[in-house]
């Protein structure tokens, strides 16, 4: 098991502790060297690798052909690379792949977050969500652009504020964001990355491949 000490270290300091304890609680893997690979709706199983080398070759064999998701936070391989020479040891290293892993989910949480409106419990969840499987409202989550800060609270849409002003009391209560239905209606059913997970490590999903 990874300890909270050496978490709380190496994550980005851009995120909140708490957040990021319930991060790796719900997506991470306890062993760093864990490699999961999925091909459609298919679950690849593999010998478990032993040594960072085995991991290594375990990626570099299934990236552009299967989506690949990696050590303690289940990061997504491929994600930013164009050549297998481009990855990095630093995948299957405790701390490097906690710092990456923690910024990245940063990036889908304020995503997420400003989808809401506000920083709610909600929002956390569908971000963790996003997270296994690499979408949200319909987009894939990691090649969106970081929205940077996140907001307080979700403007009053014109057309209401034009039609029905807010009184006072309804004016510190943060709006919500689109119902999931919405949400829902937008992706396409068929889509590998949105089906069940059914791994034997994390329960973690993966990347879109490159």
């Amino acid at each position: 098991m990874i300890d909270a000490a050496t978490i709380h270290q190496c994550a980005d300091p851009g995120l909140k502790p708490a957040i990021v304890e319930k991060f790796i609680r719900a997506v991470g893997s306890p062993d760093p060297l864990a490699v999961t690979i999925r091909a459609g709706n298919r679950v690849i199983l593999v010998t478990p690798p032993k040594t960072p080398d085995d991991a290594m070759e375990l990626v570099r064999r299934y990236i552009g052909q299967a989506m690949v998701r990696v050590g303690v936070t289940q990061y997504p391989a491929g994600l930013g690379v164009t050549d297998v020479a481009e990855l990095k040891t630093d995948l299957v290293d405790v701390c490097a792949n906690i710092r990456m892993g923690t910024a990245l989910f940063g990036k889908v949480y304020r995503i997420v977050t400003k989808w809401y409106g506000a920083p709610v419990d909600e929002a956390l969840g569908a971000a963790i969500d996003a997270w296994k499987t690499g979408y949200f409202d319909g987009k894939y989550v990691f090649d969106e652009p970081d929205p940077g800060s996140l907001p307080a609270r979700k403007g009053v849409p014109d057309a209401d504020a034009a039609s029905n002003k807010p009184a006072d009391g309804d004016a510190a209560r943060p709006a919500s964001g689109p119902d999931h239905e919405t949400q829902q209606a937008k992706e396409e059913p068929g889509d590998p990355n949105k089906a069940g997970i059914r791994i034997d490590l994390t329960g973690i999903g993966v990347s879109k491949p490159k």
